[in-house]
């Protein structure tokens, strides 16, 4: 490894605790990740310092807020490579943004009889904001399958594809699987059919670099909180010519241009897409979190991330018992698994009793359950500043549940 892991880990202070009396073993990243200092220092500095709405107002205060916000516009646009800030639209999180899509693309481009495909290892937040935008222009959602190693069966979109195919919406990392999409391929193959993509990026966007114009994703989005920044905050990218012509998701301040009773106008891009009073200190924090991520570097981070995941592989799967789920080729840093029959719920309990935070239940993925006839997992989930040492009180936690329930 090319960073020193213990410099790092004195960068997020939450993790310098105890949980039951044991110290704070934080696998829980898939749900969200910890913030460094400098993000919480920003934070901080904004509500004590600068804290004034922005581009409305004329004072010092302001003016500085919002160039502040129109900064981290364009440090997200860098980090992801967008043509334009007007390309990069800030909501609150990846399921505001894929709502925004569904509903906008919907009343730009979806008639009665038209087709939307999603992945059968969607997220809810990639089903059902389709769902509820089929049940109201009366189309079709169809579905994508995955095979029992959680890779996708891209070669059956030639099937499902079809000339009343609108749009795909699949995710870049499957957040219960691990599983890492060759969602270029997905693009390309989407595009020789005339039909748009949006990828879920919730937890790919820290799995090595996202060149957007490089995969030629039409949408692509994120939230901040999984990329050590704050709640609160995400990212929608879309290329210009289609934002340009969706209308507008939400009506309120900032996405217009002019408004009288008989008639309004919407603003230019992006802010057609952002009504109302903006997080504009939670895009600052956000834009913290992007450089800090860059600092560290975001190739040694993956590699790190990718020893971490192999290693906590080889030594669960050492435990009789032990079934993993997802076990593509190409994996992010995530392990979904069971310990014989014993309820995830009774494993994360007590593991939690040992200081040891994963994530148990379906993780908003019931399809990925069902494929596999189970009610949920234990999923441990990591990141660049967990340990192979933090792995070693997993396996033996597992080995006490396991003792205990067995």
């Amino acid at each position: 490894m090319s960073f020193d892991i213990n410099k790092i880990r004195a960068d997020f202070p939450i993790l310098n605790q105890q949980v039951h009396g044991k110290p704070l073993v934080y696998f829980d990243n898939g749900a969200t990740t910890q913030k460094p200092t400098c993000v919480l220092d920003t934070i901080g500095y904004f509500y004590n310092q600068v804290n004034s709405n922005i581009h409305r107002g004329v004072h010092k205060l302001s003016d500085e807020s919002t160039r502040a916000y129109e900064e981290a516009r364009e440090v997200v646009r860098e980090f992801i490579n967008a043509k334009s800030t007007k390309e990069i639209v800030f909501t609150s999180g990846t399921t505001a943004s894929i709502n925004l899509v569904a509903f906008s693309f919907g009343e730009a481009f979806i008639a009665e009889g038209d087709e939307v495909i999603v992945s059968e290892m969607e997220h809810h937040s990639n089903i059902v904001p389709w769902q509820l935008m089929c049940e109201r222009k009366k189309a079709t959602l169809k579905v994508l399958p995955f095979d029992d190693n959680g890779e996708l069966e891209v070669s059956k979109l030639d099937e499902l594809i079809t000339d009343r195919t609108k749009i795909l919406a699949v995710t870049h990392v499957s957040n219960s699987l691990g599983t890492v999409n060759p969602i270029k391929e997905i693009i390309a193959k989407a595009h020789s059919h005339n039909v748009k993509v949006l990828i879920d990026g919730a937890q790919g966007i820290k799995h090595g670099v996202v060149d957007v114009q490089a995969l030629d994703a039409d949408f692509y989005v994120f939230s901040g909180h999984k990329l050590y920044g704050p709640t609160g905050i995400g990212v929608l990218y879309g290329k210009e010519e289609l934002l340009d012509q969706l209308p507008p998701w939400q009506g309120g301040g900032d996405m217009i241009a002019t408004v009288s009773f008989t008639k309004t106008t919407y603003n230019e891009l992006p802010f057609k897409f952002e009504a109302g009073t903006a997080n504009y200190i939670g895009a600052a924090a956000m834009a913290t979190a992007i450089k800090y991520y860059q600092s560290v570097g975001i190739d040694n981070a993956l590699r790190y991330e990718t020893e971490l995941i192999e290693y906590a592989t080889q030594q669960l799967l050492a435990i009789d018992g032990v079934k993993i789920y997802g076990t593509a080729n190409e994996k992010a840093s995530i392990i979904s698994f069971m310990v014989g029959d014993i309820h995830p719920y009774d494993t994360g309990m007590i593991l939690d009793k040992m200081g040891i935070a994963v994530r148990t239940g379906t993780h908003c993925t019931e399809p990925v359950m069902a494929h596999f006839g189970i009610d949920g997992t234990v999923r441990a989930s990591m990141a660049f500043y967990n340990t192979c040492e933090e792995i070693d009180k997993l396996v033996e936690g597992v080995k006490r549940v396991k003792a205990m329930f067995g």
